[in-house]
């Protein structure tokens, strides 16, 4: 089975490429220079002329806060792109993948968020992901729009990377306290899309959205805590609120999101994401 992927060097795509030999998957990878998103027909005509059996869309426009001033371009790679991919895998009749985030809610509830529940992004780019949700459900074909949060590795730029990089010179940190989510592996992404993708080409998967993150539950300081703990890193950190550090795009308080549609539809479970930042640490202690 072949799946052609969009996104090359991200998180989740490099991944994807990786975990392709594991499933017994051809893995594709298009990086910006075979298919760039911000010309949706380039993207559709890959398509067309691909002979894989299902396409992956890991690639996006990330940059939350360049999202404030520069929607229109992030339109087009967040919406426009992934509504023209899904079009085309439509007409081939083969399954679409797609990753979308926590961004598409506004983080005002108390409770996990379940794929059902009312949309209402804050900012740029959560406005911009979910018009690219709506684009590829009114395309018709077979797809599954995968919500995710907090994505991390070991090498790519995310928060376990940041911290890391700023307790080289400093002892003491300030961290947000009052915003919370599930951190996610993205090797634990790129699994679930893969398992997905097989699923529906198989003819047996669902269709829709769902939502997975990683377990347990927590604050973005108590991440950074667990990050300087089991990299050994002597850092303390200080607790502050969201408005303690204003950015440019308003960030959900609440990123929690109800996985449990996901685990029975698709029997994928919430990664354990304390055991893979340990695996992931040792890994660049290694290096």
């Amino acid at each position: 089975m072949k799946v052609l992927v969009f996104g090359k060097t991200g998180q989740v795509a490099r991944a994807l490429i990786a975990a392709g030999s594991e499933h017994g998957l051809t893995i594709a990878a298009l990086g910006r220079d075979e298919a760039d998103l911000s010309d949706p027909q380039a993207c559709a005509d890959r398509i067309a002329a691909s002979h894989a059996d299902a396409v992956i869309n890991a690639a996006a426009w990330t940059a939350v806060d360049a999202a404030e001033e520069e929607e229109d371009a992030a339109f087009v790679i967040n919406a426009e792109a992934p509504g023209a991919m899904a079009r085309a895998c439509a007409a081939k009749d083969i399954p679409f993948v797609h990753i979308s985030t926590d961004y598409v809610f506004d983080g005002s509830e108390g409770a996990a968020w379940l794929p059902t529940d009312p949309t209402h992004p804050l900012g740029a780019y959560g406005r911009t992901k979910l018009t690219g949700e709506q684009q590829v459900t009114v395309a018709g074909g077979t797809s599954v729009i995968l919500r995710t949060a907090w994505v991390f590795d070991g090498t790519g730029k995310n928060f376990v990377t940041t911290m890391l990089r700023l307790s080289e010179t400093r002892d003491t940190l300030t961290i947000v306290a009052d915003q919370n989510g599930g951190p996610t592996p993205a090797a634990a992404i790129a699994d679930a899309c893969l398992r997905i993708a097989k699923d529906l080409a198989a003819g047996y998967g669902k269709t829709g959205i769902y939502h997975f993150s990683g377990a347990p539950d927590t604050t973005w300081a108590d991440f950074a805590r667990a990050v300087f703990a089991t990299a050994g890193r002597d850092v303390t950190v200080q607790d502050i609120a969201t408005a303690d550090y204003p950015t440019p795009a308003k960030r959900p308080a609440n990123s929690r999101l109800d996985c449990t549609s996901l685990e029975t539809d698709y029997g994928i479970r919430r990664p354990d994401w304390q055991a893979a930042l340990t695996e992931i640490l040792a890994e660049r202690s290694t290096s």
